[in-house]
């Protein structure tokens, strides 16, 4: 009979899932990756959520869920009319929703759920009870932004900030049977609105290097039983390399008896049995106890051999008892001298030199929530293929799985805090702007103190919402003093915490260390390269224009290396950080393209290149005609007067016109020529082969307007203006135009307003 029923149970869970499935499907979006596919919508993410504090029953919330809109001081939701699949959030093609963020509004999610009755061990009726052993948690990976919950009709509490864990305890609101979940999120994406918030790029008009709003929840929703009076509210864990040996606290509501055991594998090697510390009372009073585990020929963590030991612990107050899983990895970071006497960043006490690339982790088809776990786990999967050993989170901060896959494939993290956006009139942040920029920080770095991979902590970036530099730096350091602080990412430094970290695009640059401190370049490159068929918008924009082909990507990136390489062997660099690892929206300076479908630049050479190692590059298999300005400058004949009616024709002399080199403009692109007139006319030649290719392609950087002319046919007609370079198609009449041997191209550019620039070539259309 036990059997049968369970038989029957599964065959129900077949047919609810098929029924799932069949009611949701995606909402169209410019871009899906190969993931969208794995989603189902009768359980996303599946997997659980909390790998450093693991307990064996929990219950997975994500799924469908009805949704509604309602002005953003509405504390109660209005009629549901619509359904949304969590933890994706609501912009995002794979809640089903996909629609433009509502920053004055709250959006609320509800749902049914019913506490397992297994978890009823107090022998009452009900494990709702207040006399009752187990209390029922609610959990929530992340929400943007500022979350009420109600359950059964009941406000039982609100949080804020869009980027840490938080939980509520629910077993006085449960009843018997069924239970109702209303979850409301406001996401103001303040920027000059209300006040100040923490929020990352997300923008309600999103462009350039600003990206989609991210609203609601979007990580993984779950309940959990925990033991009422010896449940462990988290773990402290400590390595220390030097001694050898691993300290473990472990906080609970009441003081207990915790036994601790370590293991390498199946083999245990450590442990103690020792009394609890209630959380609350270790916040108030400080913790210096010292529960210890000796770790004889220590395995150390580092990116090539990423070991990991686990823990196990049981607490016991009187009947009641809980069991929780963890692991730890022997690791350690600091500051030391080099042979030459240079400050650098030391890995175990060795000077390991740090490859990193940028890592914005958005999603085409999720945003800020990855489809899968397996995509989740890629992204860092091939950060170490293409021979990367670190990884800077940038603007964000990543589901707890992100950073357990770090962990178990041996990524280095640089982690920052996601900017704050939306200053005063007069550029300052009101003070309880400061204080909810403090509270989120001190949450980032509680939630993921333990994780092994995080090696940096960087407090602000490029001036971006940055205040109280050096008070900031040091609660950061009273709050974390294993880690090296990262002042300041670019433009801003105070000459304050580890590190002093330069922005240089697109060749990188760096200080030289300091007594104190250790040198870095936290962003340079920014290479652009469109992919038909894998863009998330008909534009495209990079730091440094966009390359048409895969070659001269992979020469320029493996150029820019040598340059990172030789900054360290000649300035003491100690790491850099790579623009970027993805496509994200707008921009397209990714290694790969948004939906991760295609890796740009040749895979040996950009992994060779990273590891200091430079390949002998093959003849470019599809070389310009007529070479743009993006990486040499090429030599035009110039104009800023009107010229004769004639001049785009290929039979006029520019007699008494100037010559420079490309890019020509005022501020914009990487000028070589200054142009500050209202237009500019230019003229070059260029060779054809015997057999003229069937089609030929403009690159165009133009602001703003421009006409170009092959052997005096037009060939094309822009307006307005690009940040990069565009291609473009020559028209029929010019190509027919074209001609063996020597041809010419004359270009006008007419500028009204704002940055001025132009500049192009001519390649084969492939």
């Amino acid at each position: 009979m036990k059997r049968l029923h369970l038989a029957l149970s599964l065959v129900s869970l077949i047919l609810a899932s098929s029924a799932l499935a069949d009611s949701w499907k995606p909402a169209p979006g410019p871009l899906m990756t190969k993931w969208a596919k794995d989603v189902n919508p009768a359980a996303p993410l599946p997997e659980y959520p909390r790998p450093q504090l693991v307990r064996k029953d929990w219950l997975n919330l994500n799924g469908l869920w009805n949704y509604s809109l309602t002005d953003s001081s509405i504390t109660t939701p209005g009629k549901y009319d619509g359904q949304i699949l969590v933890p994706f959030p609501y912009e995002s093609a794979l809640s089903g929703v996909g629609k433009p963020c509502v920053p004055d509004q709250r959006i609320w999610c509800q749902r049914k759920f019913t506490v397992p009755a297994e978890w009823n061990k107090s022998g009452k009726s009900s494990p709702t009870e207040p006399s009752g052993s187990q209390r029922i948690m609610l959990h929530f990976g992340a929400v943007n932004y500022h979350t009420l919950v109600r359950v059964n009709g009941q406000l039982i509490g609100d949080h804020k900030g869009g980027y840490d864990e938080f939980s509520f305890d629910i077993t006085e609101h449960l009843k018997p049977g069924e239970n109702d979940l209303e979850v409301g999120a406001w996401n103001p994406v303040a920027a000059g609105v209300n006040d100040a918030q923490v929020l990352g790029k997300q923008r309600i008009k999103p462009g350039g290097i600003f990206y989609t709003a991210a609203s609601g929840i979007w990580q993984t929703v779950w309940l959990e039983p925990v033991p009422e009076l010896v449940g462990v509210q988290s773990l402290k864990i400590t390595p220390n390399v030097d001694a050898g040996e691993v300290e473990i606290l472990v906080f609970t509501p009441k003081i207990g008896v915790s036994l601790v055991e370590v293991y390498d594998g199946e083999t245990k090697i450590g442990g103690f049995n020792e009394q609890s510390i209630p959380l609350a009372l270790a916040e108030k009073i400080g913790s210096d106890r010292k529960h210890t585990v000796a770790i004889p020929n220590a395995k150390l963590w580092t990116p090539e051999t990423p070991h990991l030991y686990t823990i196990k612990v049981k607490t016991t107050v009187g009947p009641w008892t809980d069991i929780v899983t963890s692991y730890f990895a022997m690791r350690k970071i600091s500051l030391g001298k080099d042979e030459q006497g240079q400050n650098r960043i030391l890995l175990n006490n060795k000077f390991v030199f740090q490859r990193g690339v940028l890592d914005q982790g958005y999603w085409p088809d999720g945003l800020y929530t990855a489809p899968t776990d397996e995509a989740l786990r890629y992204d860092l999967e091939v950060t170490k293929q293409l021979g990367f050993n670190m990884s800077r989170k940038h603007a964000k901060v990543e589901p707890e799985r992100w950073y357990y896959w770090a962990d178990k494939l041996g990524v280095l993290v640089w982690q920052d805090m996601p900017q704050m956006f939306g200053h005063g009139k007069d550029g300052t942040l009101s003070d309880s702007a400061k204080q909810q920029f403090e509270t989120e920080w001190r949450e980032e770095i509680a939630q993921f103190y333990n994780h092994p991979s995080i090696v940096v902590w960087t407090t602000f970036n490029e001036g971006w919402g940055q205040h109280a530099t050096p008070e900031v730096v040091a609660l950061t350091r009273k709050l974390d003093p294993t880690r090296l602080v990262n002042n300041a990412s670019g433009w801003t430094d105070q000459n304050v915490g580890d590190i002093h970290d330069t922005h240089a695009y697109p060749t990188p640059k760096c200080e030289l260390p300091s007594a104190t401190r250790a040198s870095v370049c936290g962003e340079f490159g920014g290479l652009g390269m469109r992919v038909d068929g894998h863009m998330w918008s008909k534009g495209a924009w990079g730091y440094q224009g966009v390359y048409a082909t895969a070659y001269p990507l992979t020469k320029k990136y493996q150029a820019l290396q040598k340059e990172a390489w030789k900054l360290s062997a000649e300035r003491g660099m100690s790491a850099f950080v790579y623009t970027q690892l993805t496509d994200v929206e707008e921009e397209s300076n990714g290694l790969l393209t948004y939906d991760r479908a295609i890796i740009k630049p040749d895979i040996a050479t950009t992994t060779a290149a990273n590891e200091g190692k430079f390949l002998p590059l093959p003849p470019d298999p599809n070389p310009f005609i007529l070479a743009t300005s993006m990486d040499e400058p090429m030599l035009w004949s110039y104009s800023f007067d009107q010229p004769a009616a004639d001049w785009f024709k290929p039979e006029f002399t520019a007699k008494g016109w100037l010559s420079g080199p490309g890019v020509f403009g005022n501020e914009v692109g990487n000028v070589g020529t200054p142009w500050k007139s209202p237009d500019i006319y230019l003229l070059r030649e260029f060779l054809l082969p015997e057999t003229i290719p069937a089609k030929l392609t403009l690159h165009v950087l133009h602001d703003e307007n421009a006409e170009i002319y092959l052997n005096g046919v037009l060939a094309a007609k822009v307006e307005k203006f690009v940040g990069t370079y565009v291609p473009l198609p020559v028209s029929d009449e010019a190509m027919r135009a074209l001609k063996p041997g020597k041809n010419s191209i004359a270009v006008h550019c007419h500028q009204t307003i704002g940055g001025q620039s132009i500049d192009m070539g001519i390649s084969e259309t492939k």
